[in-house]
């Protein structure tokens, strides 16, 4: 056998093979590379649509339920605290025997506009229905539609509970003043959150707390006002100031706060803490809580009585919602102003004194308008006594953020309403660091701080 003649034109074939494979190798290569580069270029000029499979689209999927769950929660969601409200002191009674629509909007609860049925919406429009009437209260709330108030599980008849939005959303009156699209974080100042627990039959849960009769306890609850809220009273049992005032605090915002460490007036702990200290301890929920700072029995003494220091329920329906809803929280942004209420020149002009002679911005640090860090200053740095300061275990008061200080000018500023307007507040720094403003520095101060 010949092998030259047989190997021959294979050979030539196998060298004819690789030479195409030599060429087709790099040009399959360039086609993948420039097919994954073209699908860079599409990320890139879409940088929130992430690839199928990767990481990123998991971050994105995470990102998408944390939101959904967490204003679910934030709406809706009571903890299961219909047990204090109900079960212990029969809110739902007497709002089903007494509480009209009227009466709900006296004491500033809201409708939500998207919740309303129509029918109703039709009615209240045409003046059809009886707005004196407490079982369309009921029906209502049955409905889902007052903001912050559910109904249990047979009707809100037979129990209800409360809700985050009760008092940290508002509504734009888009439909009738308290009817409207909800505006969650907004500060429902409007609301007499003392006014409502007061109308329950049975305050005997809390006066067994506090170590007082019924009667003392609707009279500290009725002391309290519209849009103010006293978290600290089951801690220390102290109902008013040393100067006879109501002790308890305007309802804070619950917007602007990403960036923002410490969530309260007085420090106390970030948001999730806040939010784990008020579901247990303020809305009665059932969970787990945990703050050995609360065993301090002469600071704390009401607090240390009752363990509110280690909660522990068995059926714990609060802990697996904090994440979802401390990020739905950090989600909502501070709005911005109205057009047309604030003079614009002025505000320039405050802007330049803001962050030079009046030195606000040495303390309230743009763009988060507060200190980054352990922002917290005594009484005295601040030029105010140290009542409410003192009941909290830093013994300090927050700095406070100042984005959307329009949307809560209603019941003054400062935690307790103390300054009724702002320039009540830049005069009283003033006069503090003896700045020496003048009255023009002043309004054009003021008008930087609404146009934030």
């Amino acid at each position: 056998m010949d092998l030259k003649r047989l190997i021959g034109p294979w050979s030539t074939r196998f060298v004819a093979f690789t030479a195409a494979a030599a060429l087709a190798v790099p040009c399959a290569v360039v086609l993948l590379v420039s097919r994954a580069a073209a699908r860079l270029e599409a990320q890139r000029a879409q940088p929130f649509a992430a690839l199928p499979g990767t990481f990123d689209e998991a971050v994105e999927r995470n990102e998408a339920e944390l939101m959904s769950s967490g204003r679910q929660i934030f709406r809706f969601d009571t903890f299961g605290d219909e047990r204090f409200w109900s079960d212990a002191l029969k809110l739902h009674q007497a709002i089903a025997s007494g509480v009209s629509p009227a009466t709900a909007f006296a004491v500033g609860l809201k409708l939500d506009v998207d919740m309303v049925p129509r029918t109703i919406l039709s009615a209240i429009a045409n003046r059809a229905i009886d707005l004196n009437d407490p079982a369309n209260t009921v029906a209502l709330i049955d409905a889902k539609a007052v903001i912050g108030v559910m109904p249990g599980p047979g009707g809100a008849r037979q129990s209800i509970g409360l809700t985050c939005a009760l008092c940290h959303s508002n509504v734009d009156d888009s439909f009738a003043p308290g009817i409207g699209h909800r505006r969650d974080g907004w500060a429902n100042r409007e609301l007499n959150v003392g006014a409502i627990i007061a109308l329950s039959p049975d305050l005997s849960a809390v006066a067994n707390l506090l170590q007082i009769d019924q009667a003392t306890v609707r009279t500290v609850l009725n002391s309290w006002g519209p849009g103010k809220f006293d978290a600290e009273l089951f801690l220390d049992g102290k109902a008013f100031r040393p100067d006879g005032k109501t002790a308890a605090t305007l309802l804070p915002p619950a917007f602007g706060l990403a960036g923002v460490n410490l969530h309260t007036y007085t420090g106390w702990g970030s948001v999730p803490y806040w939010n784990a200290f008020v579901a247990n301890l303020e809305m009665h929920g059932s969970g787990t809580f945990y703050d050995p700072r609360l065993n301090n029995k002469d600071q704390f003494p009401v607090a240390a009585r009752a363990g509110f220091g280690s909660v522990r329920q068995g059926d714990d329906g609060i802990t697996a919602r904090l994440a979802a809803l401390q990020f739905y929280q950090l989600a909502l942004p501070a709005p911005a102003p109205l057009r047309g209420s604030f003079d614009a020149r002025a505000a320039d002009h405050g802007q330049t004194l803001f962050n030079g002679a009046a030195r606000c911005s040495s303390c309230h640090v743009p763009p988060l308008f507060t200190e980054p860090g352990w922002a917290m200053h005594t009484g005295a740095e601040i030029g105010i006594d140290d009542f409410q300061a003192n009941r909290s275990p830093e013994h300090r008061y927050r700095t406070t953020p100042l984005k959307g200080l329009w949307t809560h000018q209603q019941g003054g500023f400062y935690h307790d309403g103390r300054y009724p307007t702002l320039l009540s507040v830049v005069q009283h720094y003033d006069q503090l660091f003896t700045l020496r403003l003048s009255d023009q520095d002043m309004f054009d101060l003021v008008e930087y701080l609404k146009s934030l």
